[in-house]
Order: structure tokens, then sequence, then C-alpha cells
């Protein structure tokens, strides 16, 4: 099928992810894993785009280590990166759908931590999904702290697919042609917006937010903030790199909350490296989250990040 075309359209001529990286003269072993992850979530955007014709990719199948439901799609994306990653340099992989880290080759150079799907409640309704991953020179265990990643990257499942990729000198954004399979730059160093007042949250949480913080949030809005929520942390990392703005996913008084509900290792942890390369801050309502060292593989931790000047506000908690 041919696309659409619009007023002021080109022929695509921009740089492959491939070229791209050689061009800049990355690590090989470093780029080669990043393309593995690349190509892999070409076949993952095809199959989300077929929604249910084939199957429910929103079918339950089991129950993960943090006693979320885990659906047909996390499942098989799940699979089929780990398939991706052994292709590349990765002595060991830890992903938000397996118990514990996983073995793929001992003398690898590489260890990655990843979520196949992030934001898989909403599988199956045509909402923007996403994947997450970060790297880190292989050592003895995966719960290393955040100071030791040396790339990172995310997958934003939308009506475009789009790639983040940091591997510590910037942020760079790809997004994938569909009748190549490649992904192709579309955005070099870029920079989070300043004084863009957008603010993501769940509105529906913040009855069980400290009073300082929700007295905060609700101040901005009232002073003409817009909110936005994606509900999946990709979605909304990928708006604030181009947009501006703030993501908040504190602790609350509920139980399972008091430590955040987002993975240290896995998500908040890729973003958070991200956010900075581009410029932004990440923490958890206290600390930076780079500074800190997950003391399990499916640990929790709160997540406020985006525009510098938007976090440094924010009250601590």
């Amino acid at each position: 099928m041919t696309p659409l075309p619009l007023p002021g359209d080109a022929a695509i001529a921009a740089p492959t992810l491939e070229a791209h990286l050689d061009a800049r003269g990355a690590d090989p072993a470093l780029s080669a894993l990043a393309c593995a992850i690349a190509h892999a979530a070409a076949p993952i955007a095809a199959r989300l785009a077929l929604a249910a014709l084939p199957g429910d990719p929103a079918r339950i199948v089991g129950t993960n280590d943090s006693g979320d439901r885990q659906k047909a799609l996390d499942r098989a994306a799940h699979e089929h990166l780990l398939e991706a990653l052994a292709r590349a340099d990765v002595r060991a992989v830890v992903s938000e759908e397996a118990v514990g880290e996983i073995s793929l080759h001992p003398e690898g150079r590489f260890d990655v931590a990843i979520d196949p799907i992030d934001g898989s409640g909403s599988i199956g309704i045509g909402a923007p999904l996403g994947l997450l991953f970060c790297v880190f020179e292989a050592g003895e265990t995966p719960m290393r702290p955040g100071a030791d990643i040396v790339a990172a990257g995310y997958v934003s499942f939308g009506h475009s697919t789009d790639m983040g990729l940091s591997f510590g000198a910037g942020v760079d954004l790809f997004t994938l042609e569909p009748a190549s399979g490649r992904f192709r730059l579309a955005h070099e160093r870029v920079r989070i917006p300043e004084s863009k007042p957008m603010i993501a949250h769940n509105a529906s949480n913040t009855g069980h937010w400290p009073a300082l913080l929700r007295d905060h949030v609700e101040s901005r809005i009232a002073a003409g903030a817009n909110m936005r929520w994606i509900a999946a942390a990709v979605g909304d990392l990928h708006r604030i790199l181009l947009q501006g703005g703030i993501f908040l996913y504190p602790a609350d008084r509920r139980k399972g909350y008091e430590n955040g509900r987002l993975r240290l290792l896995y998500e908040a942890f890729p973003i958070a490296f991200l956010i900075e390369q581009a410029g932004g801050a990440a923490t958890d309502g206290a600390n930076r989250i780079l500074d800190r060292t997950p003391e399990s593989l499916h640990q929790h931790c709160p997540l406020i990040f985006g525009d510098r000047e938007m976090v440094a506000a924010i009250p601590r908690h």
C-alpha cells in the first residue's frame, strides 16, 4: 500500500540507524546490540497493527514476578527479544517477564535489562505502548547502580514507531520506515524544550499522594499547566523529549504503592538515563534515580522525570 502523500513531502533520505551509528564511530558491539533490538521491534510493531485480527494479543497467559497479569503479547515479545539478544554480545538479560536472570553467553560483554512491553494494560485497544532497555558492561550481578549504565533506549509503538537511543553522548530519535523495515534518523541530539508547562500523571491517584505534592501539582494546573496521561511511560517519555513537561508516578498510601509502582532496573533506569542525556532530570521524589542501586531484580520505585526546573520544583517527599 502506498502511503498518502502530503504537501511538502519529499523522498526519505535520512540515514538509517546502522549508518548513523557507524558515522558516529560508535562501539561496534554496542551498535550491534542496539540494532538487534531495533530489528526485533519492527515485527512487534507489525503485530500490534493487526490488533485482534489473527488472535487476541491481550489474552491472559500467566502472571509475572510482580503479580501483574501476563498477556499473550507480553510473553511473545519477551521470547522474541531474547532470540534477538542471543545474536548480540550479551552475557545475561533481566526481563519483566522472567523471574530471574537469563544467561545467554557466559563470556558476553554486556548485561541487558528490558521491559518488552511497557503499558501492557492497554494492549488491544490501539493505545500507545512501548519497550524499554538499558545496558551495562557485563558483571557478576545485574543489580548495579544506575551510574554504571553505558546505553539505554526505548521504542514507542504509536501511529508511528519511534526509537530513542543514547550511548552516553546525547539522545537521538529514529522512526521506523515500514516499507523497508529500517529505522531512520528523525532528530539528532534532542534537548527537552524548556518552559513547557505540561504534566503527565494519573489524576485518579492524587488523593493518595502526600499533601505537599498534590497541592503543588494542583497549583501548577490552576496556573495554566496542561495535563497529559498516556498510561504508558514510554509514550510520555517520547512526548516529553519532543515537547517538554514532566511525568509523575510517585509513591502513595495504597497497599503495594508505598515504594512506587514502576520497576527500577528496566523502567526507571533507562528513562532516567535518556532524560538526563537530553538535559532533564529524574528522581524518586527525594533522590536522583541513577544514584540508586537495585536490591532485587523487580524492585519498584517512584519516578518523576522531565524538564529539569519542573523536577527541581517538586516538593521532596
